[in-house]
């Protein structure tokens, strides 16, 4: 029988990435660690204050809202749902968030019509490819997951490390709704990575690979798990180590600008403190990189792991969005039963 999430861990990825995004996005254009620590001491934020979130958590809220919108999981089925909502998140007046120039020219593309394959930017692994893939994690079906994961991430990046990262996001928020134990986590990643290396899923991504100019389908797509693993190489050996409680942990893996980054360096600020969510979004906050995406990854990772009831009740009262987030969290209950 397949595990079913618990509406607590429902909540908890969609609200726990909303919840990181909002408390990081203060810091998300300060470089220096000290310059944060300074602006909300004593070490950081650890609020969501007025709650407002950027683009991770508005994407994020299309890819739901096209998953749910979509009862025929193919992807005849939901390249017209993404893409609908994708362009509708590009004309929303409230797409005023310093939003990505890859999801911006990738959407203006897809608004005119044609392939998504010749709308995406082929050469781009920003982390918009995997900063809004969360809702995907709570499939259970593996080859949907994967096929949902890795199209909406090829739609408007076309890198084969847009498309793995985007995939192993969503496969860390499944291993964890499903009682993956943290510490098992990065092994578990790994292995899949090993498993997917030559798997190009022509049916969810037809050509895509030579619109990329790659010169065959496993060549494409074993380089975006190549990179993937090397960054999990990076992961394992930081835990491993030890990080310092004042370290950065952009230093070890990665600032989050690109895909395999915010991966990497959103699961090492959970892996960090497993228990304690806050602190994990705390750390996200406190880098020199791509703070909102790190601590919204964060976010999701702990609230698979620990359910929305682990972060502080008052949030949820505050964060924008939350009657979409309710609504969208009820919904996945229902449709997941």
């Amino acid at each position: 029988m397949p595990h079913f999430p618990t509406p607590d861990q429902i909540g908890g990825v969609l609200f726990g990435s909303a919840y990181g995004d909002a408390l990081a996005a203060p810091t998300e254009f300060m470089r220096s660690p000290a310059h944060i620590r300074q602006s909300f001491a004593p070490d950081g934020p650890t609020d969501i204050h007025a709650g407002r979130v950027t683009d991770d958590t508005q994407m994020m809220l299309a890819v739901a809202r096209a998953l749910l919108g979509t009862p025929e999981q193919t992807p005849a089925a939901l390249e017209p749902a993404l893409r609908a909502e994708f362009i509708l998140w590009l004309h929303d007046p409230e797409n005023n968030r310093a939003p990505g120039h890859t999801c911006l020219t990738a959407c203006r593309n897809l608004q005119r019509g044609g392939a998504w394959q010749a709308a995406t930017v082929a050469q781009s692994k920003g982390c918009g490819a995997n900063m809004r893939v969360q809702p995907l994690g709570l499939i259970a079906d593996d080859l949907t997951r994967a096929g949902v994961a890795q199209l909406q991430a090829a739609l408007t990046h076309g890198h084969p490390t847009a498309l793995a990262a985007a995939d192993l996001t969503a496969q860390a928020i499944w291993l964890l709704v499903s009682g993956t134990a943290p510490q098992e986590l990065t092994q578990a990643l790994t292995a899949y990575a090993q498993a997917q290396r030559q798997i190009y899923r022509a049916d969810w991504l037809g050509d895509l690979w030579q619109h990329f100019g790659a010169s065959d389908p496993q060549q494409y797509i074993s380089e975006g798990w190549d990179e993937c693993l090397g960054v999990l190489a990076r992961l394992d050996a930081a835990l491993r180590t030890g990080v310092p409680a004042d370290a950065d942990p952009c230093d070890l893996t990665g600032e989050g600008w690109i895909a395999e980054e915010a991966l990497a360096t959103g699961l090492l600020c959970f892996l960090l403190t497993p228990t304690d969510p806050v602190e994990a979004l705390r750390r996200a906050a406190v880098t020199k990189g791509d703070s909102d995406s790190l601590a919204c990854l964060a976010g999701a990772f702990a609230g698979a792991h620990l359910g929305l009831s682990a972060f502080p009740a008052e949030w949820k009262g505050h964060i924008e969005y939350a009657g979409e987030l309710e609504r969208i969290a009820k919904a996945f209950e229902g449709a997941l039963k």
